[in-house]
């Protein structure tokens, strides 16, 4: 029998990457985004005055992603911001994985710039694991115009980590033989699902290092980390039996938010905000063609205080109007009049589409009827453009999209007539 052979491929500075190809090999600039300190950013006139993505160049001014804009041109003023263009990054995203796919039928997107290759069986077709990898990332370059990382092992987790080793446009194992050289010497916060809070109490433990973490009694662990901590002392060991999911995992649930662009004040124009959100959300229920029983509200104010409320429902359902009611529901249960920044709804408990709904005597409203009119919508929406149809109360200019949240309007394409491409 073969032995597992798993490649973890990673998109250097993905969006920034892309960007930076898309304007030197379609738009003839000469500029390379990648060579100089840039950025990837959102709109601060929109509120969402953050960085995306960095070049290398960059990096070395300390800018990190997440900080706002003006963080980062405090750190560096002549800092060069592009505008996200998420169309673009979809088309990238796809066309990467479009060639990932002739290497092997196994191919798991794990996110829009990485992804995982079960390689296992494959030497006969394509050499040892080194030499395909290295075809992968040459071809990709070569036919695509930007770089990857290949991490290679015998499980995801493993090659995960290798393919975070030395950046970027490099090929790297890590076997697990090579463990003790390669992983066991970093920090423990560079071990896979060990974030910020996690670090803090390993050090707290006098764990500093993955090796340590791999050494440590696992029943201490638990003591202080609950179940993560016999996952990490797992993964500090390289031990992994997750394997490569080609077909696409079902949601758990659906949910969408928004920044707005001003501080909301009323209950009326929160009410829209939540029905822009409930038309995205309930589309993309049913066009998964599933149900939700559980709908929350969360509600960030302009002093970036966030809070929730959820409930359950009586019945599980797709219909905007229905999931919109119970939004305006919980928001005005719990809503203390604070001006509001950030809205979002999210749902879960996720059941199939012919669950059966249970009756209620006293309630009148023909919900097949309702449900009938939202998929006739979905299909003119899907021929004709998001804008062909949109409720009448959007009609009218009042600065919010009808159909909010995800990603937003502005940052899906981008009119490079109105830059300067170097």
């Amino acid at each position: 029998m073969s032995q597992r052979i798993v490649f973890h491929i990673d998109v250097n500075s993905a969006y920034l990457s892309w960007e930076a190809a898309y304007r030197i090999y379609h738009l003839g600039g000469c500029l390379d985004l990648r060579t100089i300190p840039s950025a990837i950013g959102g709109d601060m006139a929109l509120r969402h005055g953050i960085i995306l993505a960095k070049s290398l160049p960059a990096k070395k001014y300390k800018i990190r992603t997440g900080e706002t804009l003006v963080e980062a041109k405090q750190k560096c003023p002549h800092l060069l911001i592009a505008p996200p263009n998420y169309g673009l990054y979809e088309q990238c995203s796809e066309a990467f994985i479009n060639i990932l796919r002739d290497y092997s039928p196994d191919v798991e997107q794990y996110s829009i710039d990485e992804a995982y290759v079960d390689m296992t069986g494959m030497q006969s077709l394509f050499g040892i694991p080194e030499s395909a990898a290295k075809e992968i990332k040459d071809r990709i370059y070569r036919e695509l115009g930007f770089t990857v990382n290949i991490g290679i092992s015998n499980n995801k987790l493993l090659a995960k980590m290798a393919s975070d080793f030395q950046k970027p446009d490099r090929v790297h194992t890590l076997y697990p033989e090579e463990i003790p050289e390669k992983m066991w010497p970093l920090p423990a916060s560079d071990l896979f699902f060990v974030g910020r809070s996690t670090t803090k109490k390993l050090h707290t433990l006098g764990i500093h290092t993955i090796g340590e973490l791999a050494h440590a009694n696992p029943d201490i662990l638990k003591n202080h980390l609950k179940k993560q901590g016999e996952v990490v002392w797992a993964f500090a060991n390289g031990l992994d039996l997750s394997v490569v999911e080609s077909g696409p995992i079902p949601n758990k649930g659906y949910g969408n938010s928004t920044t707005i662009s001003w501080d909301v004040t009323d209950a009326q124009t929160a009410k829209l905000v939540l029905l822009a959100l409930a038309e995205t959300v309930a589309t993309r229920i049913r066009k998964d063609k599933v149900k939700i029983e559980v709908i929350s509200v969360g509600i960030r104010d302009y002093n970036l205080h966030y809070s929730s409320h959820q409930k359950v429902l009586g019945s599980a359902t797709c219909i905007t109007r229905e999931i919109h009611k119970a939004a305006c529901g919980l928001f005005d249960e719990f809503w203390d009049g604070t001006p509001i920044r950030h809205l979002g709804i999210h749902t879960g408990r996720v059941r199939d589409k012919d669950t059966m709904r249970q009756m209620d005597l006293f309630d009148m409203t023909d919900y097949t009827r309702l449900e009938i009119v939202d998929h006739t919508i979905d299909k003119i929406r899907r021929r004709y453009g998001n804008d062909s149809v949109l409720r009448a109360v959007f009609a009218a200019p009042i600065g919010i999209d009808h159909m909010s949240g995800g990603i937003s309007r502005e940052k899906r394409s981008v009119d490079y007539s109105k830059l300067k491409i170097g």
